[in-house]
């Protein structure tokens, strides 16, 4: 089949943007310098109360994108739940993840997801309907094979790790490092920016910590650096422009970059493009596709003690963080747009 028009579908929750939101923009704009007729569909997403979660699934269930206005819609592309619920005859999952809450953070404190007869109940459902409308899926991938393995563990499915560049990989450059480390991401807790934070307490006190992003776990980071005597070395500079953001990484000792369970993390990537390294732990899921110890990066327990001895041997040590960001590089400079497109289409 000679694809021509396609349909990108997003899951879109109002006034948030994070690297899910970049993914599904950055995919419509390569469709489009490849020559294909696109267009980003988008769904406004609530997850609670938790009934609004079926709800919201449903939703995109009675939308029949195989055609528009008379004209036939070639492909559909899916990336988040539940995108991939809407129905197309030629329909391709590019899972940037499902819906985590009710999966693999089920009882751990990043969700509202318990053990309980109710949400198990619910669980079991979202995992059912997932099977299903995957299973519908001419081709399934995913952005990272932390994801495909997930889906294999949880919707007895298979998927092919589709891995594709950050927004902003035209742009990164390296430069001297500097006296900070940075971390970069949305302040939630499941990101674990105040294992960062808590780092900073163990290290040497001519490093310093910027933090970039804001959230809703903000008031309780401010807390814990005022707690612990540290304000003069931590900024939590907000959200900021392209431009100060890749002045930022190119000035870098190093990135920390440890979530819990991560599926992909566009931050390994853009701190290897500017030829920084990164500092993970052994729980940080899609980061460790990436992160080699003591080759390009360190892999710690996820404890700010084994954080700050990484941090403190790249502050001793500026050969070693240079060494491991040249290493980074050649790892993150082999990603392409070209073969996602091609991998998706399917010509």
């Amino acid at each position: 089949m000679a694809v021509r028009t396609v349909v990108v579908c997003e899951a879109q929750v109002p006034f948030v943007e994070g690297g899910a939101e970049f993914h599904v923009r950055a995919l419509v704009d390569h469709l489009r310098q490849h020559g294909y007729r696109t267009e980003l569909v988008s769904v406004p997403f609530k997850w609670y109360p938790k009934d609004e979660i079926l709800a919201h699934a449903a939703a995109w269930r009675l939308l029949d994108l195989s055609e528009s206005n008379g004209q036939t819609i070639d492909l559909a592309i899916g990336l988040k739940f539940p995108t991939y619920f809407a129905r197309h005859p030629h329909k391709v999952a590019w899972l940037i993840h499902q819906y985590r809450a009710a999966y693999e953070l089920c009882g751990t404190p990043y969700t509202d997801f318990e053990h309980t007869e109710a949400d198990v109940g619910l669980r079991d459902t979202l995992m059912r309907l997932d099977r299903k409308m995957l299973s519908e899926c001419e081709r399934r991938f995913t952005n990272a094979r932390n994801t495909a393995n997930r889906l294999a563990r949880y919707n007895a499915l298979t998927a092919e790790p589709l891995y594709h560049p950050p927004r902003l990989a035209d742009r990164l450059r390296g430069g001297p490092h500097g006296d900070y480390v940075l971390s970069v991401g949305r302040l939630e807790s499941v990101k674990r920016i105040d294992l960062a934070v808590e780092a900073m307490a163990q290290t040497d006190a001519s490093v310093r910590l910027v933090v970039v992003g804001d959230g809703t776990d903000r008031p309780r980071i401010e807390q814990r650096v005022e707690a612990l005597g540290i304000g003069d070395r931590v900024e939590l500079a907000g959200w900021v422009d392209d431009d100060a953001l890749i002045e930022l990484y190119a000035g870098a000792l190093g990135v920390v970059y440890a979530p819990y369970d991560e599926d992909y993390g566009y931050v390994t990537l853009e701190s290897f493009l500017a030829r920084r390294p990164v500092v993970t732990t052994t729980d940080a899921g899609g980061p460790l596709e990436f992160v080699e110890d003591d080759v390009n990066g360190a892999v710690c327990a996820p404890e700010a003690e084994a954080i700050a001895g990484a941090i403190s041997r790249l502050a001793a040590d500026r050969s070693l963080a240079a060494r491991y960001g040249e290493a980074g590089y050649e790892r993150a400079k082999q990603i392409s747009w070209d073969g996602v497109v091609e991998r998706l289409v399917g010509q």
